[in-house]
């Protein structure tokens, strides 16, 4: 019984407030040391959910403004993250979560720590800027894609990370998380396939985002850029169709 009210205790501190009897804090604290208190957890992302879903709109488009607003409780979302880095014990949904949240996260940071900008690409070297502390390791954006996120082998994170840009894929109002991110991403990369400001798509040519040229690699590994879209595109594309790459849009996504 003393274990109860020590799990009870240190629940909220350990990420596990959303649960709401003693019996389920048990079955999740059964893996772990509660005598040592070693501990390994991912993180809590209603925060920037919350953030997400009051200042960015369905169709991705980013109230900066609105953010600038709230830019105390953006910090407060990046302290969690800064805090909490992901730990081998954590599955690899966890750490896609927690990275692609953290890339997107730092974006809007760097946005506003630099407002107004009309494109992220008037600030000098935004994405080797090396202002992200995570565990006293230092990051760049550039560092959390390449470094990290595309040695996960998950196509899809390309769908899902957003650069501030109209070109790139829209910003999800909602923060991606462990339990639903299958789903997430299936979603996030079927709305970008078939989203008609990014690509052109018929039977036999497509005109799509420069994405699939600088990430072919990423793509290719599953088959051809032709193959990968048709995992998700609405309308059928013919094996020897001709493609061609869009100029790509660097205006803020407002």
């Amino acid at each position: 019984m003393k274990n109860y009210f020590l799990i009870l205790l240190i629940a909220p501190l350990m990420g596990f407030s959303n649960l709401k009897t003693v019996s389920e804090l048990h079955v999740n604290f059964q893996k772990y040391n509660v005598n040592t208190l070693e501990i390994p957890m991912s993180v809590d992302h209603t925060l920037w959910n919350t953030l997400l879903s009051k200042y960015v709109t369905k169709k991705g488009h980013v109230n900066y403004e609105g953010f600038k607003t709230d830019e105390d409780k953006l910090q407060d979302y990046l302290n969690v993250l800064k805090t909490h880095a992901p730990s081998e014990s954590w599955t690899k949904n966890e750490k896609l979560a927690y990275w692609i949240n953290a890339y997107n996260a730092f974006t809007v940071k760097l946005i506003l720590d630099n407002y107004p900008v009309k494109s992220i690409k008037d600030i000098k070297n935004p994405w080797d800027q090396e202002f992200i502390v995570i565990a006293n390791k230092t990051y760049s954006l550039g560092d959390i894609e390449h470094k990290i996120l595309r040695k996960m082998d998950e196509p899809r994170i390309h769908f899902a990370i957003n650069c501030a840009s109209y070109s790139c894929p829209n910003l999800l109002n909602q923060a991606y998380i462990a339990e639903t991110l299958e789903a997430q991403l299936d979603v996030a990369a079927h709305r970008f396939v078939n989203d008609t400001s990014k690509n052109t798509i018929s039977k036999d040519a497509v005109e799509i985002s420069k994405i699939f040229d600088w990430f072919s690699s990423d793509f290719k590994s599953y088959g051809s850029i032709i193959d990968f879209l048709n995992n998700y595109s609405t309308i059928k594309i013919n094996k020897n169709a001709k493609v061609k790459y869009k100029d790509y849009n660097w205006n803020l996504n407002k």
